[in-house]
């Protein structure tokens, strides 16, 4: 069996999924370095990449073992596309508010699809592995 191929779409979506900026642009604007200095509007902002944070990491960490067990490039962009979706969706829902909005539910709801459909096929590459 020849070695996995470099994992240039896990790589695409690891770039893409990058929320700090606003984070930083707002403690620039308002000279806070650490914290949210009372700012509500920051503290929301820091939530969000917090958040985004939480679920990126073991989502990308599904997305890199999928694509260097060779799934298909189109599961792979698909899988990652509505991740990045959902953490859009799902940022721009508690930015707005604290309570259940649209986008928090279908980003939420989005990530747990791409994390169930990534941790299946994922097994599913150990399972054939044994098999062989």
């Amino acid at each position: 069996m020849s070695p996995a191929p470099m994992p240039a779409i896990t790589a695409l979506y690891a770039g893409l999924i990058a929320l700090s900026l606003p984070i930083s642009l707002r403690r620039r604007k308002l000279g806070i370095g650490i914290n949210d200095g009372g700012d509500s509007m920051l503290a929301r902002a820091v939530r969000v990449h917090a958040n985004a944070v939480e679920w990126g990491l073991p989502i990308l960490l599904l997305l890199l073992l999928a694509e260097l067990n060779r799934a298909s490039p189109l599961l792979l962009h698909v899988g990652g596309a509505l991740f990045l979706l959902g953490r859009i969706a799902h940022a721009i829902g508690l930015s707005g508010r604290s309570g259940p909005s649209p986008g928090r539910v279908g980003g939420i709801g989005t990530t747990w699809v791409v994390l169930i459909v990534l941790a299946v096929w994922d097994v599913w590459a150990y399972v054939r592995l044994l098999l062989v």
